[in-house]
Formats: C-alpha cells, sequence, structure tokens
C-alpha cells in the first residue's frame, strides 16, 4: 500500500550565538567561526530545503528587508544564527524569501491579558528566588572549563566547541527530551492556591510554540516541501510533537547531515 506523500519539516535546535539564552557564546564573525558555519552550512544544504524558517516573529518586516540587502551583498551579517545559518543557507539555495514563524508577544501585547498583565500571576523567576525554589529553575547549558590566572584565581570560562558539534549535542533525542523536562520543572514553581511556573507555561511558552506550528502550516504550500526550522533547542520538543502529532508532516533529524568530523580542530 502506498501512503500518501507529505511535506517534510526538519527542526535545527540551536543556542542563540549571540548569547541571547544566556549561554556565552564567542563571537561567531571570527575567522574561524566562519569556517565552522560555512562548513555547516554545507552540511544542511544536503537536505536541500525548499524554505527556511526561523525564530523571528510572522509580523517582522524588518528582515525580509535586510535578507534582501544581503543578496546584494549590501548587509552584513549579525552575530546570531537567523544571519549566520539562515540567511546564509538561504542565499547558497537561491531562496528570495526567508519565512519569520514564531510568534512573540510581551504580557502587555498579549491579547489575553487585555494589555493589562498582572506579573506576580507568571514571574517564576522571581517567585523561584524569593520562595527558595531555585533548584526549579532552568539554567544555561553552556560546556565550561576550569582556568587559573597566574596569581592563583580559579575562573570558569566557555569550553570551546566547534559548530557541527554543538549542533550534533544540542539535536540528539535524550538532549531534547532533557531540556523539554527543565521546563516541566519550571512548571512546578509555586506554593498553595500560586502557579507562577504553570502560569507562564500556560500562557506563553505552549501557545509560543503551537502558534509556531501553525505558522509552519502556513507556508506549507505542497506535499514537495523541504522546509527547515532553525529554532531556539529548546522548542525542538514541543514543536516536533506538534508536528508528529498531527500526522501532516515527516519530521527529519539534522543528525543525518551533520558530521563532526569536518569540523576544525580549536
Amino acid at each position: 500500500m502506498k501512503h500518501p506523500a507529505k511535506p517534510t519539516i526538519m527542526i535545527l535546535g540551536s543556542h542563540h550565538l549571540a548569547g541571547w539564552d544566556g549561554d556565552n557564546i564567542d563571537d561567531m564573525r571570527a575567522p574561524k567561526r566562519q569556517r565552522e558555519l560555512q562548513q555547516l552550512a554545507d552540511q544542511l544544504a544536503q537536505f536541500q530545503p525548499t524554505k527556511i524558517a526561523v525564530e523571528v516573529d510572522h509580523l517582522d518586516s524588518n528582515l525580509q528587508q535586510e535578507y534582501n540587502a544581503y543578496l546584494k551583498d549590501e548587509f552584513q551579517l549579525e552575530r546570531h544564527e537567523v544571519h549566520q545559518v539562515g540567511f546564509r543557507l538561504a542565499k547558497m539555495m537561491g531562496h528570495p524569501q526567508i519565512h519569520c514563524v514564531d510568534y512573540f508577544r510581551s504580557a502587555e501585547e498579549n491579547p489575553i491579558f487585555g494589555g493589562d498583565p498582572d506579573d506576580d500571576l507568571t514571574d517564576y523567576y522571581k517567585f523561584a528566588k524569593t520562595h527558595g525554589q531555585e533548584h526549579f529553575l532552568r539554567l544555561p547549558s553552556t560546556k565550561e572549563k576550569t582556568a587559573q590566572d597566574e596569581d592563583g584565581t580559579t575562573r570558569t570560562e566557555p569550553e570551546y566547541e566547534p559548530i557541527i558539534d554543538m549542533y550534533i549535542r544540542l539535536n540528539q533525542p535524550e538532549w531534547i527530551h532533557s531540556d523539554h523536562q527543565k521546563y516541566l520543572r519550571s512548571a512546578r514553581i509555586g506554593l498553595g492556591d500560586q502557579y507562577p511556573g504553570a502560569n507562564w507555561m500556560g500562557y506563553f511558552w505552549y501557545p509560543r510554540n503551537l502558534k509556531t506550528y501553525v505558522n509552519l502550516t502556513r507556508i506549507t504550500e505542497s506535499d514537495d516541501e523541504r522546509i527547515l526550522l532553525i529554532i531556539g533547542a529548546a522548542h525542538t520538543f514541543l514543536i516536533q510533537q506538534f508536528l508528529e502529532d498531527s500526522g501532516d508532516y515527516i519530521v527529519e533529524s539534522p543528525l543525518k547531515y551533520l558530521d563532526a568530523t569536518e569540523a576544525e580542530t580549536p
């Protein structure tokens, strides 16, 4: 029996290379990092994406203008993965457009709160700090090494990790599941009838990921689509779950295309 054709989506979970997620990432514009990023793009090109979707709000109009300028060599890429991975690969593939699929609203902009949010309902971080529940908080996951200065002072600094190695680590099924579990632990923050952790998950995190999934369906135009989604790795679990549970997509792992043996050694 022949199965009906379905569009394919590949999710590339990423650190925010500009350090937005609290991970101390070094400068992606350094020559060595640029060579690594080009190696990454060359490997991802094997997926042959028909569209590239990125973690930028779907109402953002500036990104396409930036990409248009980049196509004409009139724009310098910034550090973050939207530019360094998304723009680079889209240009290689000859794509005329970058697709913004995120749904990101501040509490004030969120229609659920009617423009008048009560921060105490969702500020799980503040609640955890003031009620001794810091052990439920998520922490940055950058690898660190210990170094010692000449005066004997011990300090920690980010351990150098080649770009391809980093993406292989972040897209392992075990890592994806473990990271999702950290969010579920954060949901437990609260006491009695106070549920700031669960409120944040229910009002912001789950709806944001669900709407990102919906936006992916809105840019899918045929069963032949091969969409590459570049997004913060924390989103991978839920968006993959929504895509798979829908039954409408084939979800492909980037691991089959990533080869760390091509990465430069530090």
